[in-house]
């Protein structure tokens, strides 16, 4: 009898790829379902650039011939519209009001561990997994669910999952809890995974030009109004090129006080 059945939100990166290789081989019945959550006014050549992260079709594309050589059934989920609304807004609103947000905390809680959840519900599955480094306990005194810090300290991720509710830890599996970096790449290539030596992703998902600032210019322009910088004594001392685009304790790119 198998263990239950796991939804895996699969980006198209070594991590998630061997996060389902893990739950194949422990007996779980496994799901590959990669999320699309770019907008549809990406341009193409973006879309194509294999080097985009997990907003490509590139992505789609890995996750696809990993699920294959796993022998998992495989689909594309389009929260599009649950991520503009709870990720992309959010980050230009939190810009616009002089705030620097993580879009990754607003994904997490909104969408990987939210929306696909209740989807996964759905389909009838008993949990969701992904290629997170961090480690899910129960505490056997009181009952509730903890995070805890994975294995390797480097790649831990519990600072971008602090906010996943008692539901969401309950149905969540980290398979990569008590793995390093090196030895899940070690292990991709042991199964001959394609993946096994692709780059991890750094930048913001959705920010496909790599400039946040881009970004803004785009999408809210009518929030980056030029104006004076002014020193605590009232000395003109250079003009900025919207409020959004700096943060509090920045010194690169300002005229020296």
């Amino acid at each position: 009898m198998g263990k239950g059945r796991v939804l895996v939100a699969m980006s198209g990166g070594v991590d998630s790829s061997v996060t389902a290789a893990l739950l194949v081989e422990q007996g779980y019945e496994v799901i590959g379902v990669t999320m699309n959550t770019w907008t549809d006014d990406i341009p193409e050549e973006i879309q194509m650039n294999q080097h985009s992260g997990c907003c490509s079709i590139w992505a789609v594309e890995d996750a696809r011939r990993v699920a294959e050589i796993l022998g998992i059934p495989y689909y594309v989920f389009n929260f599009q519209g649950k991520f503009s609304e709870t990720v992309i807004d959010y980050f230009i609103r939190e810009y616009a009001r002089g705030r620097t947000p993580n879009p990754c905390i607003a994904c997490n809680r909104y969408v990987k561990f939210s929306a696909f959840l209740h989807r996964a519900r759905q389909l009838g599955c008993d949990y969701i997994a992904t290629g997170h480094y961090a480690r899910v306990a129960r505490d056997p005194e009181t009952g509730r669910w903890l995070l805890g810090k994975a294995r390797d300290t480097w790649k831990d991720q519990t600072y971008v999952l602090y906010n996943m509710t008692q539901e969401a830890l309950s149905r969540t599996l980290f398979p990569l809890a008590d793995w390093l970096k090196s030895e899940v790449r070690k292990k991709a290539a042991e199964l001959g995974l394609p993946v096994h030596d692709k780059p991890d992703s750094q930048e913001i998902c959705f920010v496909y030009t790599g400039d946040y600032k881009d970004f803004l210019r785009e999408r809210c322009p009518e929030a980056l109004v030029p104006g004076p910088i002014v020193t605590t004594r009232g000395e003109v001392i250079g003009t900025h090129q919207g409020l959004p685009l700096y943060t509090v304790g920045q010194r690169k790119g300002l005229p020296p006080v």
